[in-house]
């Protein structure tokens, strides 16, 4: 499917399923992203997009459609701004992978740098991330009946040894002992989970699409990853890539989100408006923070992995290993109290 999907045998699964996929306008791939494949097609006139897992084998638990598909199904009834999924497919014999049909969200997407018209947008956007962020986490799961999602008991711990496991199973070169020297210090500073609340797990202002003239959200995407946990966890990992001026240069290198110009919030003040908006205690929040960093890392690791073993020819995936090296050098300096 990869180059030349099928789209005749694709019109005809979605037609079994009530929806009528136009053959004009053609389907158009949008492009960038490092992970799922998102097409722009029309379904009786009506923009949507179809969403499928990159090429390639996929890390445990990443790229889940069916979970992305169950969460989005319902997620619009309590947080307008989630588009609704609209169909899954897991039948191998359509794409070769599981996909979806997820509503289209008009809007602006603001990527590694900040447009010139919004120089001045930084407090706007960083108060935008973080009302956003708050309203996630206020979801009632359970009156959407995704109280069963995931398995918040025992999240953290969950969480550093299956980071830890998944970067030593890709390491290189001397990343296997920053791993295992940022692991250990997780270990020695295990906390309780906070009270599980729904999380994005990839937040961040690439997945808001927003009103070009109101520069407030109209959509929240990517949901691949979603469940219930500590949301100290989705702070952090939003703060992963919440780049500042003075940072080292992996943390530049990045390229993820244009915090570093003027009029954003440093990453110590949106950690402290986030407290500010929803009461919650930050006095464990290194240990959150240097997590979030060992998982950005391993996630470089991975996608450098890729690179290696000949699954992807993208240039971009060979700077790869040495950012991840840097980040996983980031997260000690978290872990020691050198950055915030």
């Amino acid at each position: 499917m990869d180059a030349h999907p099928d789209w005749p045998r694709v019109a005809a699964h979605l037609a079994r399923h009530g929806l009528t996929l136009d053959a004009d306008p053609p389907p158009f791939r949008f492009p960038g992203g490092l992970a799922n494949i998102n097409t722009l097609v029309y379904l009786s006139g009506t923009p949507a997009v179809l969403r499928r897992p990159p090429p390639g084998p996929l890390p445990p638990g990443a790229h889940d459609m069916a979970r992305e598909y169950r969460i989005l199904s319902v997620l619009p009834d309590a947080l307008p701004i989630a588009p609704r999924s609209l169909h899954l497919c897991t039948d191998a014999d359509v794409l070769g992978v599981p996909f979806q049909i997820i509503e289209y969200r008009d809007g602006r997407v603001i990527r590694a740098t900040l447009p010139d018209d919004l120089a001045h947008a930084g407090p706007a956007l960083s108060a935008t991330l973080i009302d956003t962020l708050a309203a996630v986490h206020a979801v009632d799961t359970g009156a959407l009946g995704l109280d069963t999602l995931g398995r918040p008991e025992g999240f953290l711990a969950r969480a550093v040894d299956g980071w830890r496991r998944r970067g030593l199973a890709v390491a290189e070169g001397g990343t296997a002992g920053l791993v295992e020297q940022v692991g250990a210090w997780l270990d020695a500073h295990k906390v309780p989970d906070g009270s599980p609340v729904l999380l994005h797990n990839d937040f961040k202002l690439d997945n808001l699409i927003l009103d070009p003239a109101t520069l407030q959200p109209t959509g929240l995407v990517d949901w691949d990853q979603g469940t219930r946990g500590d949301p100290l966890f989705d702070l952090a990992t939003l703060l992963s890539y919440w780049t500042e001026p003075g940072d080292p240069p992996a943390m530049h290198a990045l390229q993820q989100m244009p915090t570093a110009a003027p009029g954003f919030l440093t990453r110590q003040q949106a950690a402290e408006a986030y407290a500010a908006r929803t009461g919650r205690d930050l006095a464990d929040f290194r240990f959150h923070r240097t997590l979030g960093i060992l998982k950005l890392g391993v996630i470089f690791l991975q996608l450098h992995a890729l690179h290696r073993k000949g699954a992807t020819t993208d240039p971009r995936y060979i700077a790869f290993g040495p950012l991840a090296h840097g980040l996983l050098e980031v997260a000690h300096d978290v872990a020691a109290g050198r950055l915030f």
